[in-house]
């Protein structure tokens, strides 16, 4: 198991192109095969890209956080805004969202 550093993650999340997501999932398994892992540390991962959520709200990081979802592309209701400015992020890049019960997911 490999343990990233905040800077592999957030440059993955940068990497992420205009319109386009990758989730949670996508970014430990990138970070993984560069470190030749069977796997990257989930809580660590998850840390980092709550850490470059709040970074990018504060204006000390562009880091476009909301292009990262978690599994099976739900939004994240952890991010800042709530799935409210997570909706309004992805669909402002063309994103189509949709509510499944009582959670939020990108359908494309």
């Amino acid at each position: 198991m490999v343990i990233p550093h905040p800077k592999e993650v957030f440059e993955i999340m940068k990497s992420i192109p205009h319109g386009k997501t990758l989730t949670l999932d996508d970014i430990r398994n990138e970070l993984a095969k560069k470190h030749n892992a069977d796997i990257a540390c989930p809580m660590t991962t998850g840390i980092f890209v709550s850490l470059a959520a709040q970074a990018y709200e504060e204006g000390s990081a562009h880091v476009p956080y909301w292009r990262t979802l978690r599994k099976d592309g739900e939004l994240n209701t952890k991010f800042p805004g709530g799935i409210e400015r997570h909706k309004k992020k992805l669909k402002s890049e063309g994103n189509i969202v949709s509510r499944r019960g009582e959670r939020w997911f990108v359908n494309n």
